[in-house]
């Protein structure tokens, strides 16, 4: 039977950070599951209970006990998986646009999770309950790579590797308009909109977030980028390039309505680029990591999806 694991943290030396954000990002948790750890007495600050709120000086010692993950309790589900490779401890799912990763508020079945319970039963129980063998996510209309854990030992491994930026990410995104220098790295950071708790934003409270970006195509109105991901913030890449100037095409939370800015000559371009692009035009395109067990380096690689690759073609073809 699994028992909990005890981690040991101490605050680096830069600077002070809230308890609650600090054990998130070290230990790969959503900060809601953090604080239930501290409301449960499970999180010690220098030897004394901790407080959710309460800010952590540099070189404090943070110890956080994290209960042994309860049996996986979602039934599976025969959907189609392209999976791009597997072995006893991994696989790499090349996602479709439309699937939600996980179980959610309004997606309580039909997503990634169901139909990889299907195949692959024995999934990693420590993305907890609802989230069994998923390391990393994807949002719903974004299409590609993610990897996900058979094994206990190859999601911690994973999630620190992402941690320390050792797994490279890399995504396919056109976004309006043309950036006045490439490449550019944004270094913003990202939290809940706090206007609309459903949105993000960049946010000076917020969760340390870098973007690199360069263009790859440029067309008549609108670029092809490269996106590398330095950080894993909910919809990152999305809140990062609409805080630049340059929302995703398709995209409708940050660059709905956008395009009707582009007017003079290029206006019916740009109008009908916006209804070639059936949905945000972002793929996780390659994906570059060492094996959780074995170490051999690994990458992986996922063409534009159709609906996407047929815009594209179509503004090459209309420069």
């Amino acid at each position: 039977m699994s028992r909990s694991e005890c981690h040991e943290l101490t605050v680096e030396p830069q600077g002070a950070d809230r308890l609650d954000r600090f054990v998130a990002d070290r230990l790969e948790l959503s900060r809601t599951r953090v604080q239930r750890l501290v409301a449960d007495g499970r999180v010690t600050v220098d030897g004394r209970r901790a407080r959710k709120s309460e800010t952590l000086e540099p070189g404090s010692v943070v110890l956080v006990e994290v209960p042994a993950p309860e049996p996986v309790e979602l039934e599976p589900e025969d959907i189609p998986l392209h999976i791009v490779y597997e072995d006893e401890a991994i696989l790499i799912v090349d996602k479709p646009a439309g699937m939600v990763v996980h179980p959610a508020p309004g997606h309580r079945t039909g997503t990634l999770v169901h139909a990889l319970l299907w195949h692959a039963p024995e999934l990693s129980g420590v993305g907890g309950r609802q989230r069994p063998g998923i390391v990393h996510r994807l949002d719903r209309d974004t299409s590609g790579l993610l990897v996900v854990a058979k094994t206990d030992t190859a999601h911690r491994t994973l999630a620190d590797a992402l941690r320390r930026r050792r797994v490279r990410r890399f995504y396919l995104a056109a976004t309006w308009g043309h950036l006045a220098e490439s490449p550019v790295t944004i270094d913003a950071p990202i939290g809940r909109d706090p206007s609309d708790r459903k949105r993000m934003a960049v946010v000076e409270d917020g969760r340390s977030a870098t973007t690199r970006v360069e263009v790859r195509e440029q067309w008549a109105r609108a670029e092809l980028l490269d996106v590398a991901l330095r950080t894993g913030r909910t919809h990152q890449i999305r809140v990062h390039l609409a805080h630049l100037g340059h929302p995703v095409i398709g995209d409708a939370a940050y660059g709905a309505g956008w395009e009707r800015g582009l007017g003079g000559p290029t206006r019916r371009w740009v109008g009908q680029l916006a209804r070639l692009v059936p949905r945000q035009f972002l793929h996780a395109a390659e994906l570059a990591f060492a094996h959780p067990e074995t170490g051999q380096a690994l990458h992986f690689r996922s063409p534009l999806p159709e609906d996407l690759a047929r815009a594209a073609e179509w503004a090459r073809a209309h420069p």
